[in-house]
């Protein structure tokens, strides 16, 4: 069994899927009793992807890109951000970070960067829930089916969110989409970086890039390969497990918190509803 037989398993029909996203960013939002949206907006790819989904669900008047830089940011974020919404035409709003950050970190003057990211991820969603109360709007989130499945995020930080346009959607299927939907060159033709300290990459922290392991996510995930399959299909078995270790040991951060079972009907397993119960 050859993996390259499946090689069209992460083709989009970017057309059609720009509007079941645009649809469900309406529908949802409107589902809650709200008509806007507000997002972080870094200048890449998924954030500049669910910029334009939403002013295209809701109209740029309803969109609020709220801007977040750290004093490492570098300028291409910045520059790329605002190309984005010069674009579209959507409200927007700066508030750094720094402040906030380097005063917290004042007390802990040799945390490893790591937590440093982390606090910022943090910091911004704080930010962007504290806007969505002041613009009436919820919170869309920005992360993509491969940082997902690999933890590749900060739990309660840029993993979180009131709904997410883009979890179902691979890194690599984000670029066709986002040429449909008319996301600036400069972004598209960009390094993936979460800008989370001067010449940082998502690949090169990653250990592997994302075509590669988007292409075995596919049939892992979606197509449900065992570990015996995946291997026939060329994948080194190292890089199987090294990728299945980290879907496994990451699962914690999609879903909610584990409740101690104490009743007859506890929330994590037992009252459970579909997400539109009630309306």
């Amino acid at each position: 069994m050859a993996a390259e037989a499946h090689a069209n398993d992460l083709t989009i029909n970017a057309e059609l899927v720009a509007d079941i996203l645009t649809r469900f960013i309406r529908t949802e939002i409107r589902r809650a009793g709200f008509e806007r949206a507000v997002m972080g907006l870094s200048g890449g790819i998924d954030s500049s992807v669910v910029t334009f989904l939403a002013a295209k669900a809701l109209g740029p008047e309803n969109i609020l890109a709220v801007t977040m830089p750290y004093k490492t940011s570098s300028d291409a974020t910045n520059r790329d951000a605002r190309a984005v919404v010069d674009h579209l035409g959507v409200r927007t709003l700066e508030v750094p970070i720094s402040g906030s950050i380097d005063a917290y970190f004042s007390q802990f003057p040799d945390a490893a960067r790591m937590r440093l990211a982390n606090k910022c991820a943090r910091e911004r969603m704080t930010v962007l829930y504290d806007q969505s109360a002041s613009f009436n709007a919820l919170v869309l989130g920005t992360s993509n089916k491969s940082e997902l499945l690999l933890g590749y995020g900060t739990q309660f930080g840029d993993m979180a969110s009131a709904i997410n346009p883009i979890g179902d959607i691979y890194k690599t299927q984000l670029y066709p989409l986002a040429a449909h939907l008319g996301v600036p060159d400069d972004i598209l033709k960009k390094t993936p970086t979460g800008d989370l300290w001067v010449g940082q990459t998502d690949e090169d922290e990653l250990g592997f890039r994302y075509a590669e392991v988007d292409r075995l996510m596919v049939l892992m995930v979606d197509r449900r390969w065992r570990r015996a399959e995946l291997i026939e299909g060329g994948f080194a078995p190292e890089f199987v497990d090294r990728v299945a270790t980290l879907i496994r040991r990451n699962h914690y951060k999609r879903r909610m918190p584990v409740i101690a079972k104490l009743s007859p009907r506890t929330m994590d397993r037992d009252f459970r509803y579909a997400r539109d119960w009630g309306t």
